[in-house]
């Protein structure tokens, strides 16, 4: 074959080849998209993929099922994401845990900037810090006193959490008080802890402990955004109850294997961004207390690498290890 014939073949072949990227990308999604919760029922975000799914369903044109696989902070279940599929059916929604791992000493298993493919933003919201009724704890003084008094011990979603390493800042660097933290599978089984007295207190995300201090089974104490919540308007902040510029937010996403093709991640990121935006979803985020955030999954990369720096001197003060 000559040369101007083998080069007449090559640019066929990157034709087809092109055509067949082009057409895999657009058959996503061929089969249910699954969202791969990082934590167990009842907390964020599970809350979130339970509330976007069925409107995700109707956008795709394919059923979108939520499973959980809980552990380690979160941890689990985005290591089995960055070592499986990449045709895009498989999606991890997880929340700010994820930006904290590289800060924290344990073997992650997994980079998050090599291995992973930011999709969307999606939400935000603060955190609760309650108490367990028959303490007869009612503001974050008493529960400083308390501390300084006698062992208290706190629980969140999970070791090297958002909430984790906020109740270890404002417990061990602002308070200087030594509080014991009890790490759980996610918010719903550390709230459900306190409820039943086998923990004084936990730091939580702040939807899902809403109904149980409506309904009287938690004392808050204090929430961790600026301004109050409001869903809980007569819960003062951690930084109105004596730690002034104190703030901390969870926040919910979703993230895709790296090798995924951008087409496949641009499509589901444009999909979420939209439902984001309607006035039902808006309506209903709020409810809860979450606030939509939505974007493209550029402006997730860039708001992942800010929170990876800005959390990791937050695991430096405290002298976090987890091991």
């Amino acid at each position: 074959m000559n040369l101007a014939l083998k080069q007449a073949a090559r640019g066929l072949c990157a034709v087809f080849a092109l055509g067949a990227c082009g057409a895999y990308a657009q058959s996503f999604p061929s089969k249910p998209v699954r969202l791969e919760v990082a934590f167990a029922p009842g907390g964020p975000a599970d809350i979130i993929a339970r509330l976007i799914n069925q409107k995700l369903s109707e956008a795709l044109g394919q059923p979108v099922l939520v499973e959980n696989r809980p552990g380690a902070g979160g941890a689990v279940a985005a290591r089995q994401l960055a070592t499986g599929s990449s045709d895009g059916h498989t999606v991890l929604v997880t929340t700010t845990a994820f930006a904290i791992t590289p800060s924290l000493s344990r073997p992650a298993g997994f980079d998050i900037e090599k291995d992973f493919a930011p999709v969307s933003l999606i939400a935000t919201q603060p955190s609760v810090l309650v108490a367990y009724p028959g303490l007869n704890l009612n503001t974050l003084g008493e529960v400083m006193a308390a501390a300084k008094g006698g062992k208290l011990n706190f629980g969140t979603a999970g070791a090297g959490t958002t909430p984790h390493l906020a109740g270890e800042y404002l417990f061990r660097v602002l308070g200087k008080v030594n509080v014991t933290h009890i790490p759980y599978n996610g918010g719903g089984p550390a709230l459900q802890a306190v409820v039943g007295g086998n923990v004084e207190l936990v730091n939580v995300a702040l939807s899902p402990a809403i109904p149980l201090i409506k309904g009287g089974k938690l004392r808050a104490i204090a929430v961790t955004s600026l301004k109050r919540s409001t869903a809980l308007p007569e819960v003062p902040t951690v930084a109105e109850s004596g730690y002034p510029g104190f703030e901390d937010y969870t926040w919910v996403a979703a993230l895709m294997p790296a090798a995924t093709p951008a087409a496949t991640v641009n499509r589901l990121s444009e999909e979420i961004d939209k439902l984001l935006k309607t006035p039902e979803m808006r309506e209903r985020l709020a409810a809860i207390a979450f606030e939509p955030v939505g974007g493209t999954p550029a402006q997730f990369a860039r708001s992942l690498r800010a929170d990876a720096a800005r959390l990791g001197r937050f695991v430096r003060e405290t002298g976090l290890k987890i091991e």
